[in-house]
């Protein structure tokens, strides 16, 4: 197996593995802002989390994902999720997804520590060659958050996906490659001052 099983830690949150007892946490985290009604994306709800965390430890048992809940350190409180996903152990390249945090995390300093913690996981321990990032076309807020990462555009999957409402959702891809991680890591580290001035 090329993922293993791993908790992360920065200044402020906590990535832990997502196990099944976390159900009512990822509720309640995502009740904040009522995020499950976002149509461009998917974040559980009370009706959908069993399966959301099922498929997400699915994925992991055959080796092609790694999903954590996000914790903030002074509160101890669940706040959102990420994972690593779509993992190609041959080639090692893998994807972060799955992404999203209570609303009152939103456009904080959250997002870049997890990444930055994601990332360093991905280039300097399992030596990933690139990390993608995917996205629904629609969602504008997550389109420029992944660019501010820097992670660069490689293009739109048009009609990539199957919607519950009948209709294709348009999936935009970026990457990072393993030649340019140490200018990425740099930006994010500085981003992350900035926050902490």
């Amino acid at each position: 197996m090329w993922l293993h099983e791993t908790q992360l830690e920065s200044k402020t949150v906590k990535l832990v593995p997502l196990q099944s007892e976390h159900a009512d946490a990822l509720v309640a985290a995502a009740s904040d802002g009522e995020l499950w009604n976002l149509w461009y994306t998917f974040v559980p709800s009370k009706e959908t989390v069993s399966s959301y965390i099922e498929t997400a430890l699915e994925q992991q048992a055959l080796g092609l994902a790694l999903p954590f809940i996000v914790i903030e350190k002074s509160t101890g409180a669940v706040i959102g999720s990420t994972r690593f996903c779509n993992a190609d152990c041959v080639h090692h390249r893998v994807e972060i997804g799955y992404t999203w945090y209570s609303s009152r995390f939103q456009k904080t300093s959250i997002n870049t520590e997890c990444k930055l913690l994601l990332l360093s996981l991905a280039f300097e321990t399992l030596e990933a060659i690139a990390v993608e990032f995917r996205t629904s076309w629609y969602n504008q807020a997550s389109r420029a958050a992944i660019a501010r990462l820097g992670a660069k555009q490689d293009g739109v999957l048009r009609n990539h996906q199957t919607l519950p409402n009948g209709g294709y959702r348009d999936t935009v891809v970026f990457s990072i490659l393993n030649s340019e991680w140490l200018s990425v890591k740099a930006n994010l580290e500085y981003k992350l001052s900035q926050y902490q001035n």
